[in-house]
């Protein structure tokens, strides 16, 4: 199945000069949406994990699904105080300011080796950010898995050249 033909690319959104790359029309084609879980499960079978975490908030879409096929743990990686337990934080930069995720502090030890999950890599940011959160809390970054990768925005090689390993199954352009 070409998965690329479920996403609605919507030029000028959310502003002049974004084309937004929309995944609700994959998520609400059923077939599609359970090729895109099963292309990803396969990929994440043959990684070493203890846990997923899935990035607010389209990632925990992906991530929750592949978490309960798998029989792990799913963490949320949220933004700043959405969290109601005590957390680690991790600030980053944005194209303009700065934002905050979180994750439970009891969530992760040295032993986890943690996969992210999260709909889309762009500029790598908020991925970027996620690691260090997950490596702020002793444990180790697996691997990064995407369902699209915008290969002309500097996210994926961000990440690869961090030393991240990542995978992803859809490639589109960003402009």
């Amino acid at each position: 199945m070409n998965l690329e033909k479920y996403i609605r690319s919507i030029p000028n959104y959310p502003k002049k000069g974004i084309l937004f790359r929309d995944i609700t029309s994959l998520l609400e084609n059923k077939k599609a949406f359970q090729t895109a879980i099963k292309k990803m499960q396969k990929i994440i079978s043959k990684i070493p994990h203890t846990k997923i975490a899935g990035i607010e908030s389209r990632g925990f879409i992906f991530a929750s699904a592949l978490a309960y096929l798998h029989n792990k743990p799913l963490l949320l990686i949220r933004k700043k105080n959405k969290l109601p337990g005590k957390t680690v934080s991790q600030k980053f930069k944005l194209e303009y300011g700065t934002d905050t995720i979180e994750v439970h502090k009891s969530s992760l030890n040295k032993k986890d080796k943690i996969i992210i999950i999260d709909d889309l890599i762009a500029t790598g940011g908020t991925a970027l950010a996620s690691a260090k959160l997950v490596e702020k809390c002793k444990a180790k970054v697996s691997a990064f898995v995407f369902l699209i990768d915008l290969f002309d925005l500097p996210g994926n090689k961000k990440l690869q050249q961090h030393g991240y390993k990542t995978h992803k199954l859809i490639n589109f352009p960003g402009h």
